[in-house]
């Protein structure tokens, strides 16, 4: 039954662009350890390219807020706070695509027995991968997620960062 859904859901996929349902698809990939299928397509109606992903969910993975209160994981977040981190530093689509693939990975590994992780966890899972990738993301990310308010946090956290020898 899965593999009729999947095979549902790849056969039809709306192009972005003009909205068509007629595309082909031109390269396929596994990623995350085969959790994954990356796939590059074709608008047969306007030629424009673009890429899905298609991925297996079997319980919803859940974040548990510092209230208590929990909501689902989503990868968006991750995604857009990944981005401003980024934002203006040389790294192409690509490279932050996997950063956060590699993320979303390290999130339900940690969580996997519950099935839920603490924003805390989830926040020091990023910081530790930016950190990892660049010295500068990893200070942006850290003066929001840690809720910067004065210079003297900013110098705290550059002096914490010389001593962990992060790359760049």
């Amino acid at each position: 039954m899965l593999v009729l859904i999947l095979r549902y859901i790849w056969w039809y996929m709306r192009c972005p662009h003009c909205g068509s349902f007629d595309d082909k698809v031109i390269d396929s990939r596994t990623l995350a350890n085969g959790e994954a299928t990356r796939r590059r397509r074709e608008c047969n109606g306007c030629s424009y390219r673009f890429t899905s992903y298609e991925r297996i969910e079997d319980k919803q993975f859940m974040v548990v807020k510092r209230d208590g209160r929990r909501e689902p994981f989503d990868r968006l977040k991750i995604e857009r706070g990944v981005e401003r981190a980024l934002e203006k530093r040389p790294f192409s689509s690509m490279q932050i695509e996997s950063l956060v693939n590699d993320i979303e990975d390290q999130a339900e590994i940690q969580g996997r027995a519950s099935h839920e992780i603490s924003t805390r966890d989830l926040g020091e899972l990023v910081l530790e991968k930016i950190g990892e990738l660049d010295k500068i993301a990893y200070v942006r990310f850290a003066s929001v997620y840690r809720h910067f308010e004065n210079p003297d946090e900013f110098i705290r956290e550059i002096k914490k960062l010389g001593s962990k020898g992060v790359k760049k």
